[in-house]
């Protein structure tokens, strides 16, 4: 297999803070050995529309928006641009700014689903790339890894996989990695395939509010796959828009740049993605620089303290997921209710107020999604869970009664059951 020379040469830039100048830091991006800031731009919020459309139907100031935010990126040091063959007009419009940018001044990436023909994978890969207006791409992720159908796809003999290094051969692509989103198992598995070159970077879900993917973490940093940490605030707990008791807990730090410092801080993860659509947004994520430079994690560790001692008064435990590995997921569950979200959210709303990210999350169960899969506890007191339950743990009346008041915390206003 052809060995892709990097050719992103970045000098570092510089920003302004109160407290001086700082330098953006890189970290090497497993066995890419790309240079990767610690911060990445995602552009998934920035794009005007989720449809494709003609330039002429985009708005100006929506373009102009756009381009804003790209240039105070990289006017930052965050030249790692990340976006996706799904993402509506996204491609398209950055493939209006990009042009004017030198190529070796940005780490581009994008990701196309995996399917059941490889060639239409490819045909999308090149589409995105024609969108971009560029001739390569340095990262392409296999989006959306999220079950075993989609595994297969990709790594199957002559699947997705080895399409995509083809691509690597022929000199368009540098990287290939995977977007998951599923659960832990099809992650693990994810990692440790090895044909057809395995993984060499992922983008996977890990914050605090969620350590069930910390195994996934540490199975990446142990092969030398590059970890990118995907929506730290929005997925991570809507840490834009936070309660006051979780600014309250988390002080003197934000909630977004404790849970930025807390991710970076874990060994192995390269960079976190900034979801900006204003170009203001990644202020508050480059405070996190200093706390990086200069190492002082006395700050980190009292506001964890101070998190865990509050989860643990109101739930009996540190952790809002302490029950995540300890059922079956929501295909072997009765009912298919997806216990390990249910009660996961309603941790976290009774500990740390986290109403608008447990409901919204709570409210995409039932609905089939492959991202937010299995159904909420609304039927859970007609359900039997005798099966499923082990010896050392709750009994099933008692995790029942759990699931009933998880659904009635947090069901939407109106709802009856």
């Amino acid at each position: 297999m052809k060995q892709y020379k990097q050719s992103v040469h970045f000098a570092p830039y510089f920003f302004s803070s109160e407290d001086g100048q700082f330098i953006m830091i890189y970290r090497r991006f497993g066995k890419t050995g790309i240079d990767m800031p610690v911060l990445s731009f995602g552009c998934m919020r920035s794009m005007h529309s989720w449809q494709l459309a003609k330039d002429s139907e985009i708005p100006d100031d929506s373009q102009l928006k756009l381009e804003q935010i790209v240039h105070k990126a990289l006017a930052h040091g965050i030249n790692h641009i990340e976006t996706a063959h799904g993402y509506g007009s996204s491609e398209q419009q950055l493939g209006r700014i990009l042009p004017t940018v030198p190529r070796n001044d940005y780490i581009l990436q994008s990701k196309a689903l995996p399917c059941e023909d490889p060639q239409e994978f490819v045909t999308k890969v090149k589409l995105s790339m024609a969108r971009l207006g560029v001739d390569r791409l340095d990262l392409l992720a296999l989006h959306g890894l999220n079950d075993h159908r989609s595994l297969w796809q990709c790594c199957r003999k002559n699947g997705c996989l080895a399409a995509a290094r083809k691509l690597q051969d022929q000199g368009l692509v540098g990287h290939v990695g995977f977007s998951g989103h599923g659960p832990t198992d099809v992650i693990l598995q994810s990692l440790s395939h090895t044909e057809d070159g395995g993984f060499d970077f992922c983008n996977i879900h890990w914050y605090f509010i969620f350590d069930a993917n910390r195994e996934a973490v540490d199975l990446a940093a142990a092969h030398d796959i590059g970890i990118f940490i995907i929506s730290p605030s929005d997925k991570g707990g809507h840490l834009h828009s936070p309660s006051p008791k979780l600014k309250k807990l988390c002080a003197p730090l934000s909630p977004m740049l404790f849970n930025d410092l807390y991710c970076l801080d874990k060994k192995g993860v390269c960079t976190i993605s900034i979801g900006a659509s204003e170009p203001h947004h990644f202020d508050e994520h480059l405070k996190v620089l200093p706390f990086l430079e200069y190492g002082d994690r006395e700050i980190l560790r009292a506001v964890e303290k101070k998190l865990r001692t509050k989860m643990a008064k109101e739930t009996g435990h540190q952790r809002p997921d302490y029950f995540w590995h300890k059922f079956p997921g929501w295909d072997e569950a009765p009912g298919n209710v997806n216990i390990k979200m249910t009660l996961w959210l309603a941790n976290l709303y009774r500990a740390w107020d986290m109403r608008s990210f447990a409901g919204e999350r709570y409210a995409m169960l039932n609905r089939g999604s492959s991202w937010v899969q299995g159904n909420d506890g609304g039927r859970a007191a007609e359900l039997d869970f005798s099966e499923i339950m082990r010896p050392d743990e709750l009994s099933a009346e008692q995790l029942k009664e759990m699931l009933v008041a998880a659904h009635q915390l947090l069901k939407k206003d109106g709802e009856t059951t």
